[in-house]
């Protein structure tokens, strides 16, 4: 009787090991990574970067998605390069060691300068929101910028400075980080362009939050527009300071400068000072960015920030890639990605040979009672 049993659970034991083989056969993980600021001053646009990201795999694993007979099961792996340059290429080591072929990031254009050069070499896709034109210049083959470059965004901002602020004299400051040197470059190079004199080049860094000696320098020759190319923890108290000394100017700056934290860190020095060129759709005009921003507050207890939504859309591209391609091959899917328009929820994604986005929507916003406020779209 004992025997009998035995045997018995021998056989069930037997056949679940073989229906649970079976069943992780079926199964193939494919990791997304993502490499952001998740310590340090710029750890909320890092969080939201990843929020984006996990969000995306979450609905990608509710499709199941078949590829080759086997049900795709993405994985986040996340990992913290704190915008420095030296933490973004071992994290970018550490994932094509791991087996990482598809990564969300680098935030900073100063990481993924350098980083992008291992993801080339490991065969791991690139979709960064870094902007400097460099970026896209060193002729990588699987490298996706999924926003606006500098080019477009302080071009845009320029045009506007001229044409609605009426302005003629600018003063130019910037944190000398890739990204903010690259974007204060363009914007000084158009505004030359349009007929502006910039009275003044200032420079600080991405760590500083007193700007009054500067500032003060720029005060004596009157502009009526400070482009500034850097970040929102250092762009906000700038503001505040802004107003301290009665400057009568305004404040411009890319999309890292659209940030909700803008008003929670600068307070009322904001409104109607504060003038960013925002890389996307504006969320509350469309129906189903509507719809995303709401599910995202749901999911999260917070409105997506700045890129979130443009993480959540290149990951869901990605799974769509694979699922068209029949192949989770980052040559197969990239080269997919180039030839085919996605309709995410910041617009359509569509890229050049570079690697661009083509036609990246660029809107023009300033706060008003703490609360972004759209002027002009391009």
């Amino acid at each position: 009787m004992s025997f009998f049993f035995s045997f018995k659970s021998s056989a069930l034991a037997a056949a679940a090991l073989v229906c649970a083989t079976g069943a992780f056969a079926q199964e193939q993980v494919v990791k997304i990574g993502h490499s952001g600021p998740l310590s340090g001053p710029n750890t909320f646009a890092g969080r939201d970067n990843d929020n984006g990201v996990r969000l995306a795999v979450e609905e990608l694993n509710a499709r199941k998605i078949n590829v080759g007979g086997k049900t795709l099961k993405f994985e986040v792996v996340s990992e913290d390069d704190q915008c420095d340059a030296k933490a973004g290429v071992a994290v970018a080591q550490k994932f094509v060691d791991t087996g990482v072929r598809y990564v969300m990031g680098p935030y900073c254009s100063g990481v993924t300068i350098p980083a992008s050069r291992e993801y080339d070499k490991g065969g791991t896709m690139v979709s960064t929101v870094g902007t400097n034109p460099k970026i896209t210049e060193a002729g990588y083959k699987n490298l996706f910028r999924i926003v606006a470059s500098d080019v477009q965004a302080g071009a845009n901002m320029a045009a506007y400075a001229a044409k609605d602020l009426k302005a003629k004299k600018v003063a130019v400051i910037d944190d000398r980080t890739a990204f903010g040197q690259g974007l204060a470059d363009e914007f000084a190079k158009e505004a030359q362009k349009l007929g502006m004199t910039v009275v003044g080049r200032e420079f600080t860094t991405d760590k500083a939050t007193d700007f009054m000696a500067i500032l003060t320098n720029i005060k004596a020759k009157q502009p009526e527009a400070i482009f500034y190319g850097g970040y929102a923890p250092q762009a906000a108290p700038m503001a505040r300071q802004i107003k301290q000394l009665g400057i009568n100017a305004k404040l411009l700056g890319g999309d890292t400068l659209c940030s909700p934290e803008m008003p929670k860190l600068g307070g009322d020095a904001v409104d109607g000072v504060v003038y960013c060129a925002y890389a996307g759709m504006l969320m509350d005009s469309d129906a189903g960015a509507k719809a995303f921003q709401d599910k995202f507050k749901k999911r999260y207890g917070q409105a997506p920030d700045v890129y979130g939504p443009f993480y959540y859309d290149q990951v869901m591209n990605i799974g769509q890639a694979m699922e068209k391609t029949g192949s989770i091959d980052p040559a197969k899917v990239g080269a997919y990605m180039h030839q085919n328009t996605y309709k995410g929820v910041m617009g359509d994604y569509a890229y050049d040979a570079k690697g661009n986005r083509v036609k990246a929507p660029v809107v023009v916003m300033t706060f008003e009672s703490g609360k972004a406020k759209p002027l002009a779209s391009y």
